[in-house]
């Protein structure tokens, strides 16, 4: 049975009906998830929209989406001793990451910082602007700040701008590569 996320003015269709609106990666990371977890395949749904409202705040906007409903995925950069480490964070549109202090311990390094966009979209292989935690690098840990995995669905991204994907908080949460850390955002 499909779980319909409580937006009604998007057309919601399970995401794994629709690989042509997704990334390869993010479908290829969604296919491998669903045969680990057979929630994923009815309860991750996908919306398409127009790729130029794909922003968040024009996206909530123009949908008459909750902007507390929409969750961001940033990739974060460290550095420590000449090597780096790399991983995603999942917040709610409503607050921003914790990069200088929650990701940066998390990460164990000394300085943080949000990798430069030419370099996320080539080591994701997502358009920006859709960069979702679903399909990323599988050395990268994705954190997901509790009030994310609380949520009762998110908004997030599908690797491209032409969609979103939604799917329930608790499930995202436990999506391979997932950490889920208190107070990962302010706000």
């Amino acid at each position: 049975m499909n779980t319909l996320p409580p937006f009604p003015a998007l057309d919601w269709v399970t995401a794994l009906q629709r690989p042509d609106l997704l990334a390869p990666v993010t479908a290829a990371a969604l296919a491998a998830w669903a045969g680990q977890d057979p929630r994923v395949a009815s309860q991750v749904m996908l919306a398409p929209i127009d790729p130029a409202l794909a922003d968040t705040t024009a996206l909530t906007a123009a949908y008459d989406l909750p902007l507390a409903a929409s969750a961001n995925c940033v990739v974060v950069l460290g550095r420590r001793a000449g090597s780096e480490r790399t991983a995603a964070a999942v917040v709610l549109a409503t607050t921003r990451a914790d990069v200088n202090s929650r990701i940066r311990h998390h990460l164990d390094v000394r300085k943080a910082s949000f990798l430069a966009m030419e370099r996320a979209v080539a080591e994701t292989g997502m358009e920006y602007g859709g960069i979702t935690p679903v399909g990323l690098p599988a050395a990268w840990p994705v954190l997901v700040d509790t009030r994310v995995a609380e949520a009762d669905h998110v908004i997030i991204g599908s690797g491209v701008r032409g969609s979103k994907l939604a799917l329930p908080g608790a499930l995202m949460a436990q999506m391979p590569g997932a950490h889920v850390i208190k107070d990962l955002a302010l706000g």
